[in-house]
């Protein structure tokens, strides 16, 4: 264990170090580091200035003092500017500046949201398109006590192929959405999970009775029939796992989408003719007329799909995070109140390994 003396000597040599930075250095900003980067990522004072907001005389500006300062303390600007249309040329000294701010900007910035989660002033929820109405059922409970506290809830859309990217680089502390689960078999999971309901998936379409009668399409049948596929996300993940990872070979692809609204409205529209695959909320919402739906029929999957993949949907949270807060932090009394509200019992989950 160290001594106190030697305490006393960090501190000292610390201070020291603190109290001989440059002067020169001192008066750079945060703001000229970010602008310097922004430069160097988009080539040019003008496309920079346009991604930040500002004039490019602004920008100029800001490079022509971070060049100055840098002929100062290092013997050596960090741009030069190489002619009308050309993109900036970015010294050795320019480079490692650049990365040196890439690095403070980042570190100050999770910095700031660790703080705020601990304090728990700002609490980033996200939820996909269809889940949002989820928070709609608890925030009216929470409302009063997080305004009387002044914390804020931020709410972002997440697509389901990026929850658990925002979850794990802390992008959210919370997020809503769903995945594909074996039917019957334990949930594996490396995050805090609370159930919300399961569902199963099935078949949109415009097509008449005579092409597609009103009985359950099996396994077999579907690849003979006009697919409106996704490109990526829940569904894809469905049809990955029953017909492999180039189950677009496989099936009648008719269409490509990137959401279920757009392939929605390309069947209400009648631009298209064949099915979409979907959630059966969906599929309700859009019979109901609460969503893109007219003239479409609902059609259920068999049974005979390997494996049983069904929609599990719910609440997740970074593994552990809740427990190191206290009971009336924002984040358990958002999980709570989720507890309390859902229409399933919570299940237990089994973590990997």
């Amino acid at each position: 264990m160290p001594s106190n003396g030697d305490d006393q000597g960090d501190a000292a040599g610390m201070l020291a170090t603190l109290l001989g930075a440059p002067a020169e250095m001192l008066d750079v900003t945060l703001d000229q580091l970010r602008t310097l980067a922004v430069v160097h990522v988009t080539g040019s004072a003008q496309r920079a200035a346009r991604a930040l907001g500002r004039e490019q005389s602004s920008v100029q500006k800001q490079l022509d003092n971070l060049n100055k300062t840098a002929a100062r303390l290092l013997g050596e600007v960090l741009v030069v500017k190489q002619g009308r249309g050309k993109e900036f040329l970015f010294t050795p000294s320019g480079e490692e500046v650049v990365e040196l701010a890439a690095q403070t900007l980042l570190s100050w910035t999770d910095g700031l949201h660790r703080s705020r989660r601990r304090v728990g002033s700002t609490v980033t929820f996200g939820t996909t398109e269809f889940t949002v109405e989820f928070l709609g059922v608890i925030w009216p409970s929470l409302r009063a006590d997080f305004e009387r506290r002044g914390v804020q809830l931020k709410i972002e859309h997440v697509r389901t192929r990026d929850l658990w990217t925002k979850l794990d680089a802390k992008q959210v502390d919370m997020v809503c959405g769903s995945f594909a689960a074996e039917h019957n078999r334990p949930l594996v999971l490396e995050y805090d999970f609370l159930e919300w309901h399961r569902e199963r998936v099935a078949l949109l379409t415009n097509l008449s009775p005579r092409e597609l009668p009103d009985t359950p399409v099996t396994a077999t049948k579907l690849p003979g029939l006009p697919l409106l596929a996704p490109t990526a996300g829940l569904l894809a993940q469905f049809l990955g796992r029953w017909y492999g990872p180039d189950y677009r070979g496989v099936l009648t692809v008719i269409a490509e989408i990137d959401s279920l609204t757009y392939g929605l409205n390309l069947l209400t529209a009648e631009l298209m003719h064949g099915c979409l695959l979907t959630t059966e909320r969906v599929a309700d919402a859009a019979l109901d007329g609460r969503l893109p739906g007219r003239n479409l029929r609902k059609i259920d999957l068999a049974d005979d799909y390997q494996p049983r993949l069904e929609i599990v949907t719910g609440i997740f949270a970074r593994k552990g995070e809740r427990q190191r807060y206290a009971h009336n932090h924002p984040l358990n009394l958002l999980w709570n109140a989720f507890t309390q509200a859902t229409p399933t019992r919570p299940v237990p989950t089994v973590l990997p390994g």
